[in-house]
């Protein structure tokens, strides 16, 4: 497609031109993004008050017990003085625990809690429905090379 024929799809669409962003691949990530997160508060954050972000974290959590909240913020590539705001919401709606480490008293260990387990359990079946049903539009190939394709945008090392 054109650059000039992207803008004409795009102001087609919307009623309103991006110009040059038509043709932005950046401009195109959020745009996205922007739908996946919208099916995602219409199902699962509808029904289990999660948000991707929070689900992202608890399932760092569930597959590295004992997980420092330093680490979480690394792995998760979030600010560390963010990451207390993220635990302390996990923690008040019961699903992880956070324990004093054994090696040092000023950092925490996170864990989920056996109701985390089961609440992440029946959220993970939420999120593979909507996720489904976001790329419902893509062939399973379609689907699989895109995301071979984004991973090569992010995971450049």
């Amino acid at each position: 497609m054109t650059a000039s024929r992207a803008r004409q799809v795009d102001a087609t669409q919307t009623g309103i031109s991006v110009g040059p962003m038509a043709d932005e691949l950046g401009f195109h990530l959020r745009r996205s993004q922007i739908a996946a997160f919208k099916v995602f508060a219409q199902t699962v954050t509808a029904a289990e008050g999660i948000t991707p972000g929070l689900y992202g974290m608890l399932q760092v959590i569930a597959n590295n017990p004992g997980l420092s909240q330093s680490a979480l913020a690394e792995a998760m590539d979030v600010d560390r003085s963010s990451i207390v705001k993220v635990v302390n919401q996990l923690e008040e709606k019961g699903l992880i625990a956070r324990d004093a480490s054994p090696t040092d008293r000023r950092s925490y260990c996170l864990r989920m809690k056996p109701e985390g387990k089961l609440a992440l359990k029946r959220i993970e079946e939420a999120v593979m429905h909507q996720d489904r049903q976001f790329a419902a539009a893509l062939s399973a190939a379609e689907r699989a090379t895109l995301i071979e394709l984004l991973k090569r945008l992010y995971q450049r090392d």
